[in-house]
């Protein structure tokens, strides 16, 4: 199994940025994709953007398209999720996760092929 620690979270105004990271430890760093997923209170867990490391491709849920990037480093240990233009509504804790299945461009976001999950971090965007 591997590790994961994500950070970066914190208070945000309406409008402003946050980068989150996740940091990937483990005996082999063996995963085909990494992705971010967000839950609000009372909501369910839902998937905001995916790193197919195999396809060398991104996906983004609509509600964040042109506002997120996912990143990683130059080796597989961290990954970043850059947040503009952040909305109220981006408001939850953010957890990162790693699949060793490869990622299915149609449904990046199933949570039950994503095997280790970080304890998340918390986003709040509030004026």
């Amino acid at each position: 199994h591997l590790q994961l620690v994500e950070s970066g979270g914190g208070l945000a105004q309406p409008g402003g940025s946050l980068r989150l990271s996740c940091a990937v430890s483990g005996y082999t760093l063996d995963y085909n994709g990494i992705a971010w997923f967000r839950q609000a209170p009372g909501k369910d867990r839902e998937g905001v953007s995916c790193l197919s490391i195999t396809e060398n491709s991104t996906y983004y849920a609509d509600s964040v398209k042109g506002r997120f990037t996912i990143s990683r480093g130059n080796t597989k240990t961290t990954v970043f999720l850059q947040m503009n233009d952040l909305k109220p509504e981006d408001t939850g804790v953010y957890y990162c996760a790693t699949s060793l299945t490869h990622i299915v461009p149609s449904h990046p976001f199933v949570p039950l092929i994503y095997d280790d999950w970080g304890q998340g971090t918390q986003v709040t965007v509030s004026s």
